[in-house]
Parts: structure tokens; C-alpha cells; sequence
């Protein structure tokens, strides 16, 4: 029994042993897959988002390491999928969504611009279905539950703090942005700083947006732009 628990501890190390802790995905693969029916830009965009440890910035996936990524899902193409214009589409939406997610997180961010004026992104990781309480409650409640969910950590300069992301359609896509999905973005509720946060964000939209109170600048952002 402890053999055989030793062997299955040890093959999955060796399975995920070169899976980057950053977003626990695999090394990045260009290779077209085996019977792939159209080649896939391998360029990859440059994001805006700072990358904590170093003075870069993030890089979204090619379309290729989009579609490699997709059949490591299990998702396999169907002549009536996705065509090669669908990808380029894909891969703009998806980096939209990141770039807007990150614009909520600053706005977050702004409550403590005195202690860090430079927050950068750490980490990611994707799981659409571990539900989180608060889109569990909103299902409930009669609402649809989120098409994915995401945790990322932040940087606050030299301060880990976990940031939540609910992914809700939206409806239309724009044409102009590519935004489409509707984002839930908050402070984890795992630890002290992050529930008082949420409470002042809270304690500000009643204030300025139901009784109509004119917001400071530093943070009409927060209390009037976000929407967490």
C-alpha cells in the first residue's frame, strides 16, 4: 500500500515537475499538433501588465499555444468548430479580458497607492469550475454562474495579495475592444486587509453612488468605476 501510493506520489510529480509555478500550464508549445487543419500565428502579444521580479511585462499566448492548450483540455476539432479567423478572434477577446481585468485590480490598487504605487501580477491560475461562494450565492439568487473563474496574485511590493475573477457573459462582443465578458474582480476574502477593503469599497458606493456624495479624485476610481 505505501509503495504503491510512494509510486503514484512520485509519477505525479514527474508529470507536472516542469509546469510553471507562475500559472501551473506547461512549457510553451508552438508545435502544430498532429492533423491540424490550418497553421496558427506562433506571435505572441506583449501585455500591459508588470510582471513581479523582473522589469517586463506579461505575454499573452499565440493562437498556436491557445490551440495546443485547448486539446490538453480534451477539446478535439470538428470540421464545424472553430475556423482560423475564429482563433485570431479568440486570442483578442481573451486578451482583453485580462487587460480589463488588471484595470479593475489597479482600481482596487489605488487604496493603497501611498504604501505601493507599483503593484505587479505574480502569478495565475485558471479553474472555471470551482465555483466561488459569492457566484454560488448569485446563482441562487437566479443568476447565471460565471464561464470561468480566475486567481491572481499580486505584488504589492513585497506584499502577496490573492485577487478573485468571475467571468460572466456579457452578451454581444464589441467590436471596437473585443470585451465582451462581464468581470467580477475582488480581494480574496483571506485575510484582514482584504475584507476591510471590500468593506470601504462598499461603504463608498453607498455613500457616492446611492446617495450621490461627490468622491475624492484618488478614489472616485474605485468607488464609481469598479465594478467588483
Amino acid at each position: 500500500m505505501g509503495d504503491t501510493a510512494s509510486q503514484c506520489s512520485a509519477d505525479i510529480e514527474a508529470k507536472f515537475s516542469d509546469y510553471s509555478p507562475e500559472n501551473m500550464m506547461p512549457p510553451a508549445e508552438q508545435t502544430p499538433s498532429p492533423g491540424q487543419p490550418f497553421p496558427l500565428s506562433t506571435e505572441r502579444e506583449i501585455s500591459s501588465i508588470p510582471k513581479a521580479g523582473t522589469d517586463e511585462r506579461w505575454s499573452y499566448p499565440s493562437q498556436q499555444m491557445f490551440w495546443n492548450a485547448m486539446l490538453r483540455k480534451g477539446w478535439r476539432w470538428k470540421q464545424s468548430d472553430i475556423t482560423q479567423q475564429d482563433m485570431k478572434h479568440i486570442i483578442r477577446i481573451h486578451n482583453s479580458n485580462n487587460e480589463q481585468a488588471w484595470k479593475e485590480i489597479l482600481r482596487w490598487e489605488a487604496l493603497h497607492a501611498r504604501e505601493c504605487d507599483c503593484p505587479k501580477l505574480k502569478s495565475f491560475r485558471g479553474n472555471a469550475q470551482a465555483y466561488t461562494p459569492r457566484a454560488r450565492l448569485r446563482h441562487l439568487l437566479g443568476y447565471e454562474l460565471p464561464f470561468d473563474r480566475h486567481d491572481w496574485i499580486v505584488d504589492r511590493c513585497g506584499k502577496d495579495v490573492h485577487y478573485v475573477i468571475d467571468y460572466y457573459d456579457g452578451g454581444r462582443v464589441d467590436p471596437a475592444t473585443g470585451q465582451f465578458t462581464l468581470l467580477d474582480v475582488r480581494p480574496a476574502m483571506n485575510s484582514l486587509q482584504n475584507i476591510w477593503d471590500r468593506m470601504v469599497v462598499a461603504y463608498m458606493r453607498l455613500k457616492y453612488e446611492t446617495f450621490g456624495f461627490e468622491p475624492p479624485r484618488l478614489l472616485s476610481k474605485v468607488s464609481t468605476e469598479g465594478r467588483q
